[in-house]
């Protein structure tokens, strides 16, 4: 049986084989940024790689999937990050955006299963998941303007590789609260679905990437996330270099012979 996990800010089950779906539990505080939270999405990652798992759904319990930083460490004179920029720095948003980070370099896809708000930090953890499949009655932003604040963990920079510069300007400059019609149109999104409709959704997407080959994903997410910050030129040697990776692996052998015999292939 696969580990499951139970910590004080986040559970890891299994709802299907080679599936793992790690939930966000602090309803009461809109599962903001605690570093319980954080230390816990470090430990569910340690364990979806050792899982090997084949897809890794994230999602909220509540009213939220993210409510972005836990602000009571702003404001608490005894607060374990410090009360300094740089302290806040180097103790908590180094922390957020390493562990977002993360989602990226996974060999496995990521989803986003967006149940409710997914505001400022939540907005950020949300861009670094390779899918998004947000409830119609969600709402997702980065309105840290409004508190004078800007989105510190790679909000930003991940936005405007989403939408561009012109809404990723709107959204950080208006700080306003995004329907999954809105973001949809600009490409943010795999699926707006109802409500109920939301873990059924996040797992037929991940019994799709079940079917294909694990080692040929994980090459192919490398490659596009390579490539957003490298030259054309050295993102295409890296693609021609991860093409060469795959020929001969296993998954390779399996999809060539499935081709040749006409059937399904087995990854």
């Amino acid at each position: 049986m696969p580990e499951s996990f139970e910590g004080k800010a986040v559970t890891l089950s299994w709802p299907a084989d080679k599936v793992a779906l790690a939930t966000m539990n602090r309803p009461k505080e809109m599962n903001t940024l605690h570093l319980d939270l954080l230390s816990e999405l470090d430990r569910v990652l340690d364990i979806a790689q050792v899982e090997k798992v084949r897809a890794l759904i994230i999602t909220g319990s509540g009213r939220a999937f993210c409510c972005g930083a836990h602000l009571d460490y702003f404001t608490d004179p005894n607060s374990p990050i410090g009360k300094s920029g740089f302290e806040l720095r180097d103790n908590y948003l180094n922390h957020i955006a390493r562990v977002f980070d993360r989602f990226e370099a996974m060999p496995f896809p990521v989803i986003a299963a967006i149940n409710g708000f997914a505001l400022g930090g939540g907005c950020e953890m949300a861009i670094s998941c390779d899918f998004r499949i947000m409830s119609k009655t969600a709402r997702i932003g980065v309105p840290e303007v409004k508190l004078g604040a800007i989105p510190g963990a790679g909000g930003v920079q991940k936005l405007l590789h989403h939408a561009g510069r012109s809404k990723a300007i709107e959204w950080c400059l208006l700080g306003t609260h995004l329907t999954a019609e809105e973001v949809d149109k600009h490409g943010l999104l795999y699926a707006a679905v109802e409500p109920d409709k939301l873990m059924e959704a996040a797992l037929e997407l991940a019994d799709k990437l079940k079917e294909l080959s694990p080692l040929a994903i994980a090459q192919a997410k490398a490659s596009v996330y390579v490539s957003e910050s490298v030259d054309l030129h050295s993102a295409r040697r890296y693609g021609l270099e991860s093409l060469a990776l795959l020929v001969g692996s296993k998954d390779w052998e399996e999809g060539m012979d499935a081709f040749h015999g006409k059937r399904k292939p087995n990854f």
